[in-house]
């Protein structure tokens, strides 16, 4: 791309273990505050006065909202609020609808990605995505849906080992290696809804991304499936910034670091989850997380 997004760092294949109990989380008495002043606690992404519209509709409305590295933030909100339009501008993907149409920045690394002369299929690489529904290629095995994403890096492409080497990590970071090893040459459409939807989480992480956005990723899955999929977000949080939104506020309350409430297309309140869900600072989102509305 002709304006360069900084280099993602590249990491170590590995099996990542799948946390299985929440007593492992990070202890509540670490606070927003002081994650801050954590080396680890840099904003990666971020957004400054984020408007987005469908022609003369807007769905976002004025949102500017850090998202720190190695933390998961939730958002959540009623039907309709711009959650899930908010989730799509921060790779770009809202652009690709039609008569959909941006104002203000979006900044990955302190560089603006809507910026001319970036390639938004080369920000989709830093900011992978995974929709509320499982989106495997059928025409694809299981090995090929993981390369797939790597199709975009042309002549840097990696070599066929090299490509073996990532989906297998990209597999055994999204929890599914053990179950799919001795079946890489089947289609992918054989997998059940949840082995699907972390098939696409693979796909996404094949490329090393710097944020994963997921839109309501156990959406459609049964309840063992949501776990795992749950589990999975957790020890995600090791390597990079997740951004998941869900209708689910157990499932905030489980999975993130900090919680974000949207109404009407804009930021409510946005702290740490705790806090959130036990002393809101809104009436609004009291209302919202005690049932009144929503």
């Amino acid at each position: 791309m002709s304006s360069a997004l900084p280099p993602v760092s590249q990491r170590a294949p590995g099996s990542a273990a799948v946390v299985t109990e929440r007593s492992r989380a990070p202890s509540p008495a670490l606070t927003a505050d002081a994650r801050a002043t954590s080396p680890t606690a840099r904003v990666r992404l971020k957004t400054d006065h984020l408007s987005a519209a469908f022609g003369d509709a807007k769905a976002v409305r004025d949102v500017s909202i850090a998202f720190r590295d190695r933390e998961v933030t939730a958002i959540i909100g009623p039907s309709g609020c711009g959650k899930s339009t908010l989730l799509r501008c921060l790779n770009r993907m809202h652009e690709t609808v039609p008569t959909a149409h941006v104002e203000g920045s979006v900044t990955l690394d302190d560089q603006d990605v809507y910026a001319r002369g970036v390639n938004p299929i080369e920000v989709r690489r830093h900011v992978g995505m995974v929709f509320q529904r499982p989106t495997p290629f059928p025409t694809m095995s299981i090995r090929d849906n993981v390369a797939a994403g790597l199709q975009i890096l042309g002549r840097a492409k990696p070599s066929s080992k090299e490509t073996d080497e990532i989906v297998e990590d990209a597999l055994r970071r999204s929890a599914l290696w053990d179950e799919v090893r001795d079946r890489l040459r089947d289609s992918a459409v054989a997998l059940s809804g949840g082995q699907q939807q972390r098939l696409c989480i693979a796909r996404a992480l094949a490329t090393r991304p710097a944020v994963l956005l997921l839109d309501e990723p156990t959406a459609s899955l049964d309840p063992l499936s949501t776990q795992k999929v749950e589990e999975l977000v957790y020890e995600l949080r090791r390597d990079m910034t997740v951004v998941i939104v869900t209708h689910n506020m157990q499932q905030a309350a489980r999975v993130s670091d900090r919680t974000a409430f949207m109404l009407s297309g804009e930021l409510v309140e946005l702290a740490d989850t705790n806090s959130l869900f036990t002393t809101p600072g809104d009436p609004r989102t009291e209302a919202y997380i005690t049932g009144r509305f929503g």
